[in-house]
């Protein structure tokens, strides 16, 4: 359940903020009005990704066992590389994600409403998709009932409260630390899935190996058990993996993590220079006195939201709130 909360929470939150910058930057700029659009938008977003979650769990129930494992395998394959390309995107990028969304929400308006719900679609839809398809097999992996759907709800509900105390001006974290430590946390997950993706690909006869066991400690740890219940539902933990399967989650995290957490930059010489100048054209971009910085350099999102908010006027904030 803990490790659906935190997918719920660090999608929904990416998700929420980047919903609180699009309307804080109409707001700011004096289109109130355009709104509408962007809300329809995120709908939209919203609504393709719960349909996008029920056909994966409706659309693959007639199907025979091996071919329900071979979707699933391939499918764990493909969320944990979604989600790791996510979580080192959001590293890069949170420094400068509001001159970013700005600038394509300023090309939008001069476009017209349709451009402006495309933008909005396009920035959350992706979002709700790889939480959709990462929430899925996490749920199949944990195989704790309804439990694991509860979490993720949870953490999605957290994330988009959240997101409104940000807007509000109401809350304040280090975003820049948040997104490291969830995101450290959500590799040790997805290890879990892809490791589980594996062995689905196992029993499908895919991939052989699946009556070498690495080891078997279901006698120290019994999988129905409440400490087993809870491994396996906070890290996949499978008490008698198969060699490929520790093999393939050991090749993953260790060298993930690890790239995940060096400073960021790490082994970065050619195309130093690049990062440096678009980080400068991202500040830049910054209004005056937007936004105050941490000692890390990180801008502080949730000021710099609050900040726009407040030039904006408290009254438009109430109503646009």
């Amino acid at each position: 359940m803990f490790s659906n909360f935190l997918i719920g929470l660090r999608e929904g939150l990416e998700a929420s903020l980047v919903v609180c910058i699009l309307v804080a930057y109409l707001v700011k700029t004096g289109n109130k009005d355009k709104l509408a659009p962007l809300w329809v938008g995120v709908g939209i977003a919203v609504a393709l990704s719960l349909a996008f979650g029920a056909g994966l769990e409706f659309g693959t129930r007639e199907l025979t066992f091996k071919a329900q494992e071979a979707i699933g395998g391939t499918l764990s394959v493909v969320a944990v590389g979604l989600v790791t390309w996510m979580v080192f995107w959001m590293r890069k990028t949170a420094r400068h994600l509001r001159a970013e969304l700005g600038a394509k929400l300023d090309a939008a308006l001069t476009m017209g409403t349709g451009a402006l719900v495309a933008t909005a679609f396009l920035a959350v839809g992706r979002e709700g998709l790889e939480t959709s398809l990462f929430v899925w097999r996490a749920v199949k992996a944990a195989d704790d009932g309804w439990h694991p759907v509860v979490g993720a709800l949870l953490g999605l509900l957290t994330a988009v409260f959240l997101g409104w105390l940000f807007y509000r001006g109401a809350l304040k974290i280090n975003l820049s630390k948040f997104f490291t430590w969830t995101g450290g946390l959500l590799v040790v997950v997805a290890a879990g899935v892809l490791a589980y993706g594996f062995h689905d690909l196992q029993e499908a006869e895919f991939i052989g190996g699946l009556a070498d066991k690495a080891f078997d400690v279901s006698g120290a740890i019994p999988p129905d058990s409440w400490y087993g219940t809870l491994l396996k539902g906070t890290f996949n933990f499978q008490p008698d993996p198969t060699v490929v399967q520790v093999t393939v989650w050991a090749l993953y995290l260790v060298p993930t993590l690890a790239l995940f957490l060096a400073p960021v930059g790490f082994g970065r010489s050619v195309g130093g220079e690049e990062q440096k100048a678009t980080d400068e054209n991202a500040a830049k971009a910054e209004p005056a006195g937007g936004g105050a910085r941490g000692g890390d350099g990180t801008v502080a999102d949730g000021e710099r939201l609050r900040d726009g908010a407040r030039r904006a006027g408290s009254g438009s904030v109430g109503d646009a709130g």
